[in-house]
């Protein structure tokens, strides 16, 4: 339930964002959902009850999902044509991440690996402010340039047969 509710959240933020800002505020709120989901780790990791680390947990879990949303809300924008092929790289990205992460879990001490967690997660936080997409403002920089006149896909008429 979590997946539907929290991602459909950030889809919607990104969507809002993207009405006020533009693409620069799809990427604000990408951005301040892995700065949530990055400082939540850090803070799951030094949670010692059991209740507050459960609350701790759902509220990472939100920004996680949230985060998601946003993403594939960027996603479009990206190569235009090839959508789809863009969605599984970025799909592709979060199960290379798990089975990471994964390895980190089995190999480290579970404090030192969530660090290592929330680094990279804060670390991709800082990374996206350098994002900038073709013909899209970035976080800092660049501007949106004007939409060209496109169509949408037309369906071809059948050829009269004779």
């Amino acid at each position: 339930w979590m997946n539907l509710f929290a991602r459909g959240i950030g889809g919607f933020m990104s969507d809002w964002f993207n009405s006020k800002m533009g693409m620069r505020g799809r990427i604000l709120i990408q951005t301040v959902c892995l700065l949530g989901e990055g400082a939540l780790v850090l803070v799951f990791a030094n949670t010692n009850q059991l209740g507050s680390s459960i609350i701790v947990l759902v509220c990472f879990s939100m920004f996680v999902q949230s985060a998601e949303g946003t993403s594939y809300g960027i996603v479009p924008y990206v190569n235009p044509p090839a959508t789809g092929s863009i969605a599984g790289i970025v799909g592709a990205g979060g199960n290379s991440g798990a089975v990471c992460f994964g390895l980190g879990f089995r190999q480290l001490d579970y404090k030192d690996a969530f660090y290592i967690m929330g680094g990279c997660i804060l670390g991709s936080a800082v990374l996206s402010l350098f994002i900038k997409i073709k013909g899209h403002s970035g976080l800092l920089f660049g501007i949106d340039e004007e939409p060209k006149d496109t169509k949408a896909l037309e369906v071809p008429e059948p050829d009269e047969e004779e």
